[in-house]
């Protein structure tokens, strides 16, 4: 579906080799905790714009909220390279996006996971992020709640 999302690196990279540039992609050059090869990461190009952000391990910080918003909200293909960690983005990007989108995120050991959108895991994503340590209203303040 449209947009297409891709969370890590892993996904992205067997995106890009696939030939599909995803709409929205969001690495931070480490894969199961270490670092991805050197030719992992010079693949991932062909992005219209990247924007660089902060996000600590385990948090989802404004400055990620806005960069993915700004890059779903853009016509270009939007790369966010987040120095820390970007595995938790498959959570508020899930309430970010139409039901029509796909998000895809990489889990390890596994392969990839495909997740539509739709309500029921939407409610789903909302309770997880309601529940979490952190200012929940904040980042329903960002991603908006009608997703």
């Amino acid at each position: 579906g449209e947009p297409l999302v891709a969370v890590g690196d892993m996904v992205t990279y067997h995106l890009l080799e696939a030939g599909r540039v995803p709409d929205l992609a969001l690495v931070d050059e480490q894969t199961k905790r270490s670092a991805v090869d050197e030719s992992v990461a010079a693949a991932i190009t062909g992005f219209d714009r990247t924007v660089e952000v902060e996000n600590p391990a385990g948090s989802i910080t404004r400055a990620l909220l806005e960069a993915m918003r700004e890059g779903l909200d853009s016509d270009a293909t939007t790369l966010v390279d987040v120095a820390g960690e970007e595995d938790l983005a498959a959570l508020p990007v899930v309430l970010m996006v139409s039901e029509a989108a796909s998000v895809v995120y990489g889990q390890p050991d596994e392969g990839m996971v495909l997740v539509t959108p739709e309500s029921g895991v939407r409610e789903r994503v909302r309770s997880i992020l309601e529940r979490m340590d952190g200012d929940s209203a904040a980042v329903f303040d960002v991603i908006g709640r009608s997703g």
